[in-house]
């Protein structure tokens, strides 16, 4: 029954969401819900759904342009998309998409604050962060200090995209004082509200210390970057960083049925009919080639098999932006989707927000860099075990074992002569171990230190030379609403305007 009661407030506050944002509706009944009626408690279930749903559901470009996905042959081209011709109108809503979300966040912040509820404002805080790093990762320089003042700044200007990232850490530490200090009984249902961690001050805890560790590995590249006083408050928390089965997920009583079912298998899978939920996105050959010619079993557990297998081949991906006759027989049916085994393995399951794969891979990069103590090459064959538990493989340790003993330059630590080539070596097993789980961490760590060293470029014939886009154009709402603080931004060539850390 609880269950029951919190998806429904899920779809009551999902329902509401848009309300806030007409300011000159007229017509608004006295009945309706208002940011001044909801309680914390209303709000937090809604934001962490949506957060790790739109973490599941929305990056499907990013995996086609990093190698993990591609259009399968029932479909044509995607002009825009697969000639990297990215304009105002490509991928508006992910602007959108953030900054509804971080507005239900800062409403639900202020509201805790004002009533005392310090453990709903210390999450609200620390979710934000997640949102804003998303943006910049995108955008660059976005809206922030004046993002959420519509009283007396209807018309925010933009701020630095390293400014921002400085402040969230700085959110962080707020973040973190406000949850370790909280007395949970003062905050109203957060046991029920709280769908990641059922209000556990430590599993928050340690969540804060691995996003500041993400942050901090963000900016590595960046000439001069010294991360030694975050690094030390990571140490000084004493609560750690999410580790091995500790993944951060949300689970607010999913349900096999209509608009109530898990995000990824909803989105990748089945819908509630028994339908095939997507014909479109299928396996990438340079990422199933990856895996195969290299003695790695997870593509069985990312990929599916081809329902109606040609000529034997079970397994059967596309290349990027290749544009296929009509004859061409290989067609969705004959080809291997994107919700394997390993990543959709029911309706029910919990969406996962925060991986531990992802966090041992980070942990495993700051060993390496000399930010944390330890032993890389432990950590990172701990990341690669993590990856292979996480799919389910089959007697995953020994598999994994089996699979780290290959004397290949894709796996092996002793193969990886220097330093940078064991960054780089972290980095391509980040990138084996994220696809259908954090496709935007990949064009990350493509843009941030260049794996894979081999991605090819799109075969769409309409392509003119342009390589993988470094960012996203502003949307064209923010030209039509917000002219002159978008115009103070300059020109922006997605090909060649990097975010502030892409050194």
């Amino acid at each position: 029954m609880k269950k029951i009661i919190i998806f429904s407030m899920l779809l009551l506050m999902i329902a509401t969401a848009g309300c806030k944002r007409v300011f000159l509706d007229m017509n608004v009944s006295p009945n309706s819900v208002t940011p001044g009626s909801i309680s914390p408690d209303l709000i937090l279930p809604r934001v962490e759904h949506a957060i790790a749903s739109r973490m599941a559901t929305a990056y499907r470009v990013p995996a086609s342009w990093i190698g993990y996905w591609a259009r399968s042959g029932t479909y044509g081209p995607n002009a825009e998309e697969e000639s990297y011709n990215i304009t105002t109108t490509f991928g508006a809503g992910e602007f959108a998409g953030w900054y509804d979300m971080l507005t239900d966040l800062d409403i639900m912040e202020k509201k805790a604050n004002a009533i005392g509820q310090t453990f709903y404002e210390g999450i609200a805080k620390t979710l934000k962060t997640i949102g804003f790093m998303y943006l910049v990762d995108q955008y660059n320089n976005v809206p922030y200090s004046k993002a959420f003042d519509l009283a007396n700044n209807i018309l925010p200007a933009y701020d630095k995209g390293d400014a921002i990232y400085a402040d969230l850490l700085v959110q962080l530490d707020n973040a973190l004082v406000l949850i370790k200090n909280a007395t949970v009984s003062d905050n109203k249902n957060i046991a029920n509200a709280d769908i990641i961690f059922g209000g556990n001050q430590t599993s928050w805890r340690r969540f804060i210390n691995t996003q500041r560790l993400k942050l901090l590995v963000r900016q590595s590249q960046i000439p001069g970057f010294n991360p030694a006083a975050q690094i030390a408050k990571i140490t000084a928390d004493g609560s750690g960083m999410i580790g091995s089965g500790q993944t951060a997920s949300v689970q607010p009583g999913y349900l096999a049925d209509n608009g109530k079912q898990n995000p990824f298998w909803d989105s990748h899978e089945k819908l509630y009919t028994g339908d095939e939920a997507d014909n479109f996105n299928r396996a990438n050959n340079f990422l199933l080639n990856s895996y195969r010619n290299n003695n790695d079993i997870r593509f069985q557990y990312v990929f599916d098999q081809a329902a109606s297998p040609v000529s034997g081949n079970t397994y059967y991906g596309y290349n990027y932006g290749e544009v296929l006759p009509n004859s061409d027989p290989y067609k969705a049916a004959n080809s291997s989707g994107v919700g394997g085994p390993g990543l959709a393995k029911s309706a029910t399951q919990a969406q996962w927000l925060f991986t531990s794969v992802e966090s041992l891979f980070l942990q495993a990069e700051a060993i390496q860099r000399g930010w944390l103590p330890g032993s890389a090459q432990t950590a990172y064959e701990n990341a690669v075990r993590e990856s292979f538990i996480f799919l389910g493989v089959t007697n995953p340790v020994t598999t994994a074992n089996n699979y780290l003993a290959e004397a290949l330059p894709i796996v092996s630590w002793s193969l990886a002569a220097t330093p940078a080539a064991k960054i780089t070596l972290i980095g391509t097993q980040k990138y084996l171990a994220l696809p259908g789980i954090n496709n935007f961490e990949a064009w990350v760590d493509y843009r941030r230190i260049g794996v894979p060293t081999n991605l090819p470029l799109s075969m769409a014939p309409n392509r003119a030379g342009r390589v993988i886009p470094l960012r996203y154009q502003y949307p064209q709402n923010e030209f039509n609403y917000n002219n002159a603080n978008v115009n103070a931004e300059g020109s922006i060539n997605p090909q060649s305007s990097a975010i502030f850390w892409d050194k």
